[in-house]
């Protein structure tokens, strides 16, 4: 069996498609293509419908994803059914995951690349772990002025496969920068609007960024 086709990637903004069951093993079933992102690489998973029925988990194994049904569901092998997620969630995840992209890129190259600890991407906010010396809201004056000029150039975001068997994924700003990333992105820099930023000490040499929307 074919793994999922990964819809999310070739169209971020699609927020329902028809699809057909791959398999069913009691509330769990797999897709032969999918707009449903599964938890990876500090994204949160979507939310959403299959055939109706609401997905309390999606985990991706190795190129599978694997849905979870909160109820019976009486699906069947071939069964076609119409996947739905929630878009305003998922778009917000789009923009706080390249606000992090953005801030990540900023901190290494401004402050001699210091080691990421930690990240998570949630529709809420988005956070970024550092082993750092000092408060790291010392250099948000830096991030931030650089941030917004990114953002407010409008700049397009190439998203592709640097290894399509693989499923290997980058984004890339020409001129910026060109990095390694399976999530979902916004087209262009501009979508991400204003963001914030808050210091959070999570231990001695341990500094947090937490980025929400303006």
């Amino acid at each position: 069996m074919p793994p999922v086709e990964k819809i999310f990637w070739e169209d971020p903004y699609l927020s329902e498609l028809k699809a057909m069951i791959t398999s069913v093993s009691k509330d769990m079933v797999t897709l032969d293509r999918t707009i449903f992102y599964a938890a990876s690489g500090g994204q949160e998973a979507d939310t959403g419908t299959i055939g109706g029925v609401p997905v309390s988990d999606a985990q991706k194994q190795g190129t599978e994803i694997f849905y979870t049904l909160q109820c019976p569901h009486g699906f069947d092998t071939g069964d076609e059914v119409l996947v739905r997620i929630d878009w305003e969630r998922r778009y917000c995840l789009m923009r706080l995951h390249f606000a992090a992209e953005i801030i990540l890129e900023l901190v290494y190259r401004s402050f001699n690349r210091p080691e990421k600890i930690g990240a998570n991407i949630s529709a809420d906010k988005a956070r970024l772990d550092f082993l750092w010396d000092g408060r790291i809201s010392d250099a948000f004056p830096v991030l931030e002025a650089e941030a917004k000029k990114l953002i407010g150039a409008d700049l397009p975001i190439v998203s592709a496969y640097s290894d399509r068997g693989q499923e290997k994924r980058f984004w890339e700003i020409e001129g910026f920068a060109k990095v390694s990333c399976g999530g979902t992105h916004v087209k262009r820099t501009g979508e991400v609007g204003s963001i914030r930023l808050r210091r959070n000490n999570i231990g001695k040499g341990k500094e947090r960024i937490e980025i929400t929307l303006g």
